[in-house]
């Protein structure tokens, strides 16, 4: 079959969680979730760096699932800060893993853009506290991972934060006051802005270099 797109939805704790799932051409190798920007300026699932990411992904044979943060498309509910967010993704993965069993057992990567880094940092915290579900892959795009924090914020050592140079939402300096204490390398892309106008390819380029270390 080829590589496709399909929606489905997951319960959120204020309705439903409106997701696209992008599918490889052959049987999943492992999977990804990608959470997009902030949904208050317009942010969603299909933006172009999360679809970037996505794409990255399914190249790479996962199966990337792109879910819509509340009151985005069919998603309930409405923006909760980063509050309810953080909620509605612990309980996606938790459900994506009952539905698609076989699929979750394998290799997993989570990515975020923008407000979807400082829900996924948030969530890997999570997860390392209570010692499951943590992926095998993080990566960071513009990472806003010191804004809309509700918990604490954590990434592995071996994350791939990858920030533009000319970042006008979230300048370098923040990312880089989050990432100097904990000793976390940042690749940056020179005259790169928040949304990596004409340097998705870039981007691209560094993600799927990053995901052949999947095991």
């Amino acid at each position: 079959m080829p590589a496709h797109t399909e929606t489905t939805t997951f319960d959120g704790l204020a309705g439903v969680i409106d997701c696209a799932l992008d599918w490889p051409e052959d049987i999943p190798t492992g999977w990804a979730l990608i959470l997009h920007p902030n949904p208050s300026q317009g942010g969603t699932r299909d933006n172009k760096v999360v679809t970037t990411l996505a794409r990255a992904c399914v190249q790479q044979g996962l199966l990337a699932i792109r879910p819509n943060f509340r009151g985005i498309g069919t998603s309930g509910g409405s923006f909760d800060h980063g509050k309810g967010e953080l909620q509605d993704m612990a309980a996606l993965v938790e459900q994506f893993r009952v539905r698609y069993p076989e699929i979750a057992a394998k290799p997993w990567v989570l990515g975020g853009f923008s407000f979807g880094t400082s829900i996924g940092v948030q969530l890997y915290a999570q997860w390392e506290k209570l010692q499951k579900n943590l992926p095998n892959i993080v990566i960071l795009t513009g990472s806003a991972a010191l804004r809309f924090r509700h918990n604490e914020a954590k990434a592995p050592e071996d994350a791939l934060v990858i920030h533009g140079e000319n970042d006008e939402v979230v300048p370098l300096s923040e990312v880089m006051e989050w990432a100097r204490p904990i000793g976390m390398p940042v690749v940056v892309i020179p005259e790169a802005g928040h949304f990596f106008h004409g340097k998705l390819l870039v981007l691209r380029q560094l993600v799927q270099t990053r995901l052949k270390a999947l095991p």
